[in-house]
């Protein structure tokens, strides 16, 4: 497994621990020729996201709050097989994996904080709207013989 393109990073320092990954290849559906039934093209690797020493603790429980409904027994699962070549399909499986649980692990967004209007700016949209109202009051059609 020498040729895989170094660590899959995260977010941060934090990267897919190679030895925590668990890979396992089948058969792909799908077009290949006579070589398809052969190579076992499709890649599935799973990472066990409960036990993991090589995610910060923080980390994990957000990764385990937001992944709860693609988890199996805390280990997600993340599936490829587009390519044709196994080591394509593996690399864009760790791929997916790593920024699946980048967004996973994510701190939460800020809390807005509605902005406030100047003072100024309300009195002159009360004043047109008056001025508005007056202009079609005064087009009702009470006052022409």
């Amino acid at each position: 497994m020498g040729d895989m393109s170094g660590p899959y990073l995260i977010r941060g320092s934090v990267s897919l621990p190679e030895a925590e990954l668990m890979w396992r290849f089948s058969r792909s559906s799908g077009p290949g020729g006579q070589h398809v039934n052969t190579s076992d093209s499709q890649v599935e690797l799973r990472f066990d996201v409960a036990n993991t020493e090589a995610l910060p603790e923080v980390w994990k429980r957000r990764a385990l709050e937001r992944l709860a409904g693609r988890l199996v027994d805390g280990v997600v699962s993340v599936r490829a097989s587009e390519h044709r070549s196994q080591w394509r399909n593996r690399e864009t499986a760790a791929v997916r994996l790593a920024s699946l649980l980048a967004e996973a692990t994510a701190p939460p967004p800020k809390p807005r904080r509605p902005t406030r209007i100047p003072r100024g700016m309300n009195e002159r949209r009360l004043r047109e709207k008056k001025q508005r109202s007056e202009t079609k009051r005064g087009r009702t059609g009470r006052d022409w013989g």
